[in-house]
């Protein structure tokens, strides 16, 4: 018991970091590390990702219980969520909100109705986030910028014809979005597991917003990048 003591005494300072670390990764802050390639060309695997857990609420640390809210996702929003059907942690956009009615026909996006505008952009990201394109198991994909309302961000999808193209999650819908849901996709459109696979991801299991790229292990120019 004296040993612990002393242990204790001389360690004290340490402990008490190493606790109020962890009680800041789990409520205010934390980065996530992408394993995958689902939110190509805007973040690559190897991206190490800044998430703001207090971009809408503040929960009891290692809990999913809330304490105060002051905001909700809003359509264009990356988010870090816990995705039971996956059981694992996910990154995705948000696409759809609470009873926003999603369709998505040949890859396009409606919402409530209205399409999504896609316009062609510089295909120069395809060769430096794509590797091995001339591997016989990688098929090139085609970036888009796609835009509704003020929401613009780059998507990629596979050419049409592609042997690895799902053409069942090209065309899906109409879905409403549920109450105190959220519809997210993956901005490599055809490499996603996202609401399409998962459903809709409830409120209290997204943990924050992902605003930046803190280092990335493949490119230094992607350091300090933001998701914005």
């Amino acid at each position: 018991m004296k040993r612990l003591k002393l242990i204790w005494i001389e360690w004290r300072s340490f402990f008490v970091f190493i606790a109020l670390m962890f009680v800041f990764r789990s409520a205010i802050a934390d980065w996530y590390e992408v394993p995958t390639g689902s939110m190509k060309p805007t973040i690559i695997e190897g991206d190490r990702v800044f998430v703001n857990k207090l971009a809408y609420d503040l929960k009891i640390p290692f809990t999913l219980v809330t304490i105060a809210s002051w905001g909700n996702p809003v359509r264009g929003d990356v988010i870090v969520f816990d995705s039971l059907k996956e059981n694992k942690r996910l990154i995705k956009r948000v696409i759809g909100e609470p009873n926003d009615v999603i369709e998505m026909v040949n890859n396009q996006v409606y919402i409530n109705s209205l399409p999504a505008v896609y316009s062609d952009t510089d295909q120069s990201l395809v060769e430096k986030y794509w590797d091995n394109l001339n591997s016989f198991t990688r098929v090139k994909p085609i970036l888009y910028k796609e835009h509704y309302g003020n929401n613009e961000y780059l998507i990629t999808v596979l050419k049409q014809g592609s042997n690895q193209i799902n053409n069942q999650a090209r065309n899906f819908g109409p879905y409403q979005v549920p109450e105190n849901k959220y519809f997210v996709l993956g901005d490599n459109r055809d490499n996603s597991a996202d609401s399409r696979f998962i459903g809709a991801i409830d409120r209290k299991y997204i943990l924050g917003q992902a605003n930046k790229i803190v280092f990335s292990t493949r490119q230094a120019e992607r350091f300090f990048l933001s998701l914005n």
